[in-house]
């Protein structure tokens, strides 16, 4: 069994299958998924999803490219998503980008602070995305060393992951796995205890080999599994078992 940590299905990639897709996925071995919002819209989009299919849950929250939309009144909209809802087992997804810089870093880090104290206020975990500002994120973290989720497709060095591990964060890995030129990401996988690894297929977006140029989705979530098998030198099936309960305990639905 599969645990998808982080996907989006409910980008418009999937607007002409979506159904059919989502109908497929218990068949292709995904137990749960994750469905992380971006913006309100997305997250209200996320939502809508989880209601629907009973092993799909959600996340709240705005991406690093959408900062310039959290306000005090946003925060009050994903506070009413939450209560809402009781499939929104994060926020998420929040952090920094500086790798476009569309938004001003000052702008990001505004947003990914509100967001992070509304986490603190809600008691659930979060959700980073954090992409060549590696240094500001581990920063931001530090000032809220109660809150805790994980660090999705990691890009980081061993040494960073060992620092937020030992702060008891999650990291996730993507198809960036599989990649030939991947061994930053298999350095850092490899240098984890391995309770604190999960897999996600960031769909649509970051396919594994051997499906690199076309849409993602979580039917190929196996492919990370099949990488962390032969890292740990166990089978596949142990791989996604520990991977499956990891998620679990990130998102806390152990004590469902």
């Amino acid at each position: 069994m599969l645990f998808d940590t982080h996907a989006h299905l409910d980008d418009r990639a999937f607007d002409t299958d979506r159904e059919a897709l989502i109908a497929a996925l218990p068949e292709a071995g995904i137990g749960l998924l994750v469905n992380p919002g971006c913006s309100l819209l997305s997250s209200k989009a996320a939502c809508a999803l989880a209601e629907r299919y009973p092993f799909i849950y959600a996340a709240v929250g705005s991406h690093p490219d959408a900062a310039d939309e959290v306000t005090e009144n946003l925060l009050d909209a994903y506070r009413q998503l939450v209560r809402e809802n009781p499939k929104v087992v994060a926020i998420g997804e929040i952090g920094l980008d500086y790798h476009y810089e569309d938004i001003p870093r000052e702008i990001q880090k505004r947003a990914f602070r509100m967001q992070l104290e509304l986490a603190r206020e809600l008691k659930l975990p979060v959700i980073v995305h954090e992409r060549e500002a590696h240094e500001d994120g581990l920063s931001m973290i530090k000032e809220f060393p109660e809150v805790t989720g994980v660090f999705h497709c990691f890009s980081g060095s061993a040494e960073l992951a060992k620092q937020l591990v030992s702060r008891g964060w999650f990291l996730g890995f993507t198809g960036v796995l599989t990649f030939k030129n991947a061994r930053r990401a298999l350095e850092a996988a490899a240098a984890l205890p391995r309770d604190r690894v999960v897999i996600e297929t960031d769909c649509p977006y970051m396919s594994p080999e051997p499906f690199r140029g076309r849409r993602n989705d979580p039917r190929n979530l196996y492919r990370m599994a099949e990488v962390l098998a032969q890292l740990w030198q166990v089978s596949p099936q142990e791989a996604q078992a520990i991977t499956y309960e990891n998620g679990r305990r990130l998102y806390r639905m152990n004590k469902e």
